[in-house]
């Protein structure tokens, strides 16, 4: 990997420039929005297959329709989001998770519970397609490293809060349905300022520019095409790495390793959840520590690291199964708290490197279309993560299972420390 040129140098640390009330509102009503699909989301396939009665098909259901909506909102929102500006396209996505989760709400057949599923779906293919434009025009192109590890952070703690005023909610609630019929309108809710913030902070300018553009060609669209991005080799290699970050990362923190914690080396439910609520909080207590320094390191060698730190913190919790039930508790137990913090480490150099680097490389003409192909790497990674994960864990023992999950994060490595320079883009790199 080589450096940027001189010119490209972060700007020093006692000159950062401030993200600005733009930026600040909007992380407010995306953790307000979080916080809603925290409420929620752990509980889904149980409210339609048990609570409502409709059974594991209509669950299943729920979750296709959701995945296939959200796959082909995803593939037209990025487009539109180029040609019409992303507030637009985010404004119409927030709205749709709103309708989506507030009609789960009363949902007692299974028609009304598959439309909930394609309504959310849009709303996630949407608002994926168009947020990282959305959370770019809020800020100085100095601070986009900043505004996305904000953004990773406000998510996890939104999600992470939601999850637990969800749980105080449920516990001992005489109806549980009716609990949750409640926590879904909520859920609906928590979208609607989204969706006006959203709509409030875009530029007058893109109004204006939207207004003059003339016919557009190829197709209906302007700019590189999914394919022609494809094509960049930077470009490709970063949608490859988007994917494997997810399968080889994000979804074994949350679904293979606190089964191979619980199942394989007799961690208790209690220290499981302590670890998992440990990268939580270590994300938010690193940020500060961190963040100068990852802007002084080229975003390139900083997503590369973020699966060498994993892999370390996979290494921790190797420590942890060879040292035994034999170990001192306080051996095993602070090995695993280490490896919820290192891997919350990696987690923010991804977070500061990947989305500047995408936006340097698609160029602001294509920025809707490579976050819709990032969204669709991500998908594929949440999708097929788990079961690989899982599998992994049911072929092999307990350290064998940790190896295997650091051999992922090396192959994670591999894909991003193949990446150049992010000025090696079509053309210079893009102006504000």
């Amino acid at each position: 990997m080589t450096e940027p040129p001189p010119e490209a140098a972060e700007t020093p640390p006692a000159a950062r420039t401030p993200l600005g009330r733009r930026f600040t509102l909007l992380m407010a009503v995306l953790l307000l929005s979080s916080l809603g699909n925290g409420l929620c989301f752990p509980f889904t396939s149980i409210y339609i297959s048990q609570l409502l009665g409709l059974g594991s098909r209509a669950a299943g259901g729920y979750f296709i329709a959701m995945a296939a909506a959200s796959f082909a909102a995803a593939l037209l929102g990025g487009p539109l989001a180029d040609r019409r500006g992303p507030h637009r396209v985010g404004a119409i996505g927030g709205a749709a998770l709103a309708v989506g989760y507030g009609l789960l709400a009363p949902a007692d057949g299974v028609a009304l519970v598959l439309v909930s599923g394609a309504c959310v779906g849009v709303g996630f293919g949407l608002f994926y397609a168009s947020i990282v434009g959305v959370v770019d025009l809020a800020v100085p192109e100095s601070g986009r490293r900043r505004a996305f590890t904000g953004r990773h952070i406000v998510n996890n703690a939104g999600i992470g809060f939601g999850s637990v005023m969800a749980g105080l909610a449920l516990h001992g609630a005489a109806t549980p349905t009716g609990t949750l019929r409640w926590l879904y309108l909520a859920n609906a809710a928590a979208a609607v300022p989204l969706v006006v913030v959203i709509q409030a902070l875009r530029p007058k300018a893109a109004e204006s520019q939207a207004s003059k553009k003339g016919p557009e060609t190829d197709g209906g669209t302007s700019g590189p095409t999914y394919r022609t991005l494809l094509r960049i080799r930077p470009m490709a290699l970063l949608v490859v790495a988007q994917a494997l970050f997810a399968i080889v990362g994000f979804t074994q923190i949350e679904a293979t390793v606190p089964l191979l914690m619980h199942d394989h080396m007799g961690i208790t439910l209690g220290w499981v959840s302590a670890v998992v609520a440990a990268n939580s909080f270590a994300l938010v207590a690193l940020q500060p520590l961190l963040s100068r320094r990852l802007e002084r390191l080229p975003e390139t060698v900083s997503l590369a690291a973020g699966p060498v730190l994993w892999a370390g913190a996979f290494g921790c919790g190797l420590g942890a199964a060879l040292a035994g039930p034999s170990a001192p508790a306080a051996v095993r137990h602070g090995l695993l708290l280490a490896f919820a913090v290192v891997f919350a480490a990696g987690e923010l150099t991804y977070s500061s490197a990947f989305y500047p680097l995408l936006l340097r490389w698609s160029g602001e003409e294509a920025v809707g279309r490579a976050s819709a192909l990032a969204s669709l790497a991500w998908n594929l990674g949440t999708a097929s993560g788990p079961a690989i994960g899982l599998f992994v864990l049911s072929q092999t023992s307990a350290t064998g299972s940790w190896v295997a999950l650091a051999a992922g994060a090396g192959a994670a490595f591999a894909v991003s420390a193949a990446l150049p320079s992010p000025f090696s883009r079509l053309g210079s790199p893009p102006g504000r």
